[in-house]
């Protein structure tokens, strides 16, 4: 394996702009969260509505195509519905939630905003298991009621959320998780299951919970040959956060990951030498909607 400085990966367009809007403020202790989000995280803050109004501007005039939002929690932010209005005047946005948060009152307004809109309007909701006993040892007690109330609450209101689920398991199990997620999204009131699967990134609490990287899981100049580094989020998108512009959502926490306070001055390459770039590596852009979502039918 290479010693020699790690590859670099530059922005070959700005398609994806992603905004950290709720800080890493969160409702829920995950204890794989890969930026330790939690109710008592303050470390970054929330994003304004004038904030985003500013990077949306600069958006638009450097071709962006999608907007997403995530956290910490991002409907803990007052004013996520005034910031996802405005967003969808400009194209299509995603946000990421753990969906125990959400009410009948804002869902109701969620509706409405997508009502008002020409672009798509998708919501991921974040379950890690079937069942109480699944994914609450991860997130916490209560959360799986929470988030499957959500569910229904926004199947109700005629959304096709997506489900992303972290794979905890053993590879051969995923069958049958998959098959079980589908019909918690059809108990739910979900008509047509969309599932996302992700994998774990060993840095923050899951570091703790299970290992970090070996030394060995890091990408050298050499597996960069014949790889099409279009994969990889970098090449493609940035995060904004109240600090300025970072590299992607993952790296938030890591020295050198901030950019610059404007997408022009994050406009550059970035070194792919940090722990986590070794699954985005593996897996492709993990993070945005890109790809077919899975289901059991797959299987």
């Amino acid at each position: 394996m290479s010693g020699g400085p790690p590859p670099e990966v530059a922005l070959e367009s700005l398609d994806e702009l992603w905004f950290q809007v709720a800080g890493t403020l969160c409702n829920l202790a995950c204890s794989h969260c890969f930026i330790s989000c939690s109710p008592r995280n303050d470390e970054f803050g929330f994003l304004g509505l004038e904030t985003v109004r500013q990077r949306l501007a600069e958006a638009r005039a450097a071709g962006v195509k999608e907007y997403y939002f995530t956290g910490g929690e991002p409907f803990l932010n007052p004013e996520m519905p005034a910031i996802l209005e405005e967003t969808l005047r400009q194209g299509p946005a995603t946000v990421l939630t753990n969906g125990t948060v959400l009410r009948e009152a804002l869902v109701d307004d969620l509706r409405d905003i997508a009502a008002g809109t020409r672009y798509s309007f998708e919501i991921r909701v974040s379950i890690d298991g079937y069942s109480r006993e699944m994914n609450d040892p991860i997130r916490g007690q209560g959360a799986f009621d929470g988030a499957v109330r959500g569910l229904r609450l926004l199947a109700r209101a005629g959304f096709l959320p997506i489900l992303t689920a972290v794979q905890t398991w053993e590879d051969a199990e995923t069958p049958s998780v998959l098959r079980a997620l589908e019909d918690l999204l059809r108990s739910a009131g979900c008509s047509r299951p969309r599932i996302k699967l992700m994998p774990t990134l060993r840095i923050g609490m899951e570091a703790l919970r299970t290992r970090g990287y070996l030394p060995e899981e890091r990408v050298t100049p050499e597996m960069m040959d014949g790889y099409d580094a279009g994969r990889l989020l970098c090449s493609r998108a940035r995060m904004v956060t109240d600090r300025g512009v970072a590299v992607c959502p993952i790296l938030i926490e890591t020295p050198g990951a901030h950019l610059g306070r404007t997408l022009a001055e994050a406009d550059r390459p970035f070194a792919i030498g940090h722990d986590a770039c070794w699954t985005c590596w593996v897996h492709g852009a993990i993070c945005s909607n890109a790809g077919s979502f899975n289901t059991s039918a797959q299987f």
